[in-house]
């Protein structure tokens, strides 16, 4: 029986099982593709005492996260909102150059070089060496670490304390999120605030985004549960901010529970009473939430099915994480999505995990001239149909599968 990482209860009810399932990151390079793929148990558990929905450990962060295949600068639409991120920071809490942002899982750079040009000073701590080296050779001073309680004293011991520490869809995928949050409040300054965001849980399963589970996010997150992993660290939350960003996420702002300069603001209180409203502190609410899984399954089966038989061709556009765990439940192979497109060339002449669809250049799309173009990243649905909009010119029409299958 596995035990909630969080308060060590017995898990056992479950919140979504999606069956077998390989690393979603894990991209094939062609001269592998014979080789043996390990696939793993995709059964998400809810804890009947924190309500922490989470998976089993099965591989270790530096298994998943020392090489790495997201890049961060490849979405214009992340980097807006990164950019308006930095502004809006930079001007509420009085960022300078005598300041210090730190930022947890800092990718290849696409928010830090924001801080940067502002003239505050910056430190990204990035596990995975090869996006850590494309950031650094941006100029973005960047640590090769796994942050925790150790390195965040390690910071500190070396004068490297922050004003503000922000962990951008990092939460969620750390297996140890005691040991992490312990790290905050090792590096943060006596009045310094952390920002993290996340993907909301309640917009998980309002909109039916199951396909966001995936081996890499280790826990899926309420306002109420981060609440009380903050509270039992010394941190408190003190405001919150609902964001349309991966189909509706939190930024959650903490600062030291002895910080009186910051008042908790009327939004963490009313969001609190939502998530209850909507069932979060009830079991039974987790229980139902597998069904609407299975019937979106039937539909995206159904759809490529359907198109198989009258001949219609269908291309993919983007290779995500999500996308890899909708075609493995859903069995969808190259048979019926022959290849998919991808702006990062980090990606483009790999396969994907599991059903082996290659990965292409969006001109190979354009050239294609596909019936349908299955969105898998549905969160960038507009910045996608806009970059291709000579879809429209040969009659194509798009495909995105989540909270529904829509055609258009």
């Amino acid at each position: 029986m596995f035990h909630c990482r969080y308060c060590k209860s017995p898990l056992s009810q479950t919140f979504a099982d999606l069956g077998m399932s390989p690393l979603s990151n894990s991209y094939i390079a062609p001269g592998n593709l014979q080789g043996m793929e390990p696939f793993y148990p995709l059964h998400a558990y809810v804890c009947g005492s924190c309500f922490l929905v989470q998976l089993a450990e099965f591989e270790s962060p530096q298994q998943i996260f020392s090489d790495y295949a997201y890049f961060s600068s490849y979405s214009d639409s992340w980097l807006k909102h990164a950019q308006a991120y930095a502004s809006a920071m930079t001007r509420r809490l009085a960022l300078g150059k005598e300041s210090l942002v730190m930022e947890i899982a800092s990718n290849d750079g696409y928010l830090l070089q924001y801080f940067k040009q502002a003239g505050v000073p910056i430190l990204g701590v990035e596990p995975a060496a090869n996006v850590a080296k494309v950031a650094i050779e941006k100029g973005i001073p960047t640590e090769v670490a796994f942050f925790g309680a150790d390195k965040g004293a390690e910071l500190v011991r070396s004068g490297r304390s922050a004003d503000l520490i922000a962990a951008n869809n990092v939460l969620a995928h750390v297996p140890d999120i005691n040991d992490f949050v312990l790290g905050f409040k090792h590096a943060l300054k006596p009045t310094g605030t952390i920002t993290v965001e996340f993907p909301h849980l309640l917009q998980l399963m309002m909109h039916n985004q199951f396909d966001t589970i995936y081996h890499e996010h280790f826990s899926y997150l309420s306002l109420s549960f981060v609440r009380t992993l903050f509270a039992s660290h010394g941190l408190r939350v003190y405001d919150v901010e609902e964001l349309t960003t991966h189909g509706g996420s939190l930024r959650v702002f903490g600062c030291h529970d002895g910080d009186k300069s910051k008042p908790t603001a009327p939004g963490v209180d009313s969001l609190l009473v939502r998530e209850r409203d909507r069932g979060l502190l009830d079991v039974a609410t987790y229980r139902n939430f597998s069904e609407q899984v299975v019937r979106t399954k039937c539909d995206v089966m159904q759809f490529f099915m359907e198109a198989y038989r009258s001949g219609k061709r269908v291309a993919g556009y983007g290779a995500p994480a999500k996308g890899n765990t909708l075609l493995n439940y859903c069995g969808i192979g190259p048979e019926f999505l022959p290849f998919t497109v991808d702006r990062s060339p980090h990606k483009q002449g790999m396969f994907l995990p599991g059903t082996h669809i290659p990965i292409r250049s969006p001109q190979d799309l354009l050239d294609a001239k596909p019936d349908y173009v299955f969105i898998l990243p549905w969160n960038l649905r507009s910045e996608i149909v806009d970059q291709m909009s000579a879809v429209r010119g040969w009659g194509g029409k798009f495909v995105v599968p989540i909270p529904a299958l829509e055609i258009f």
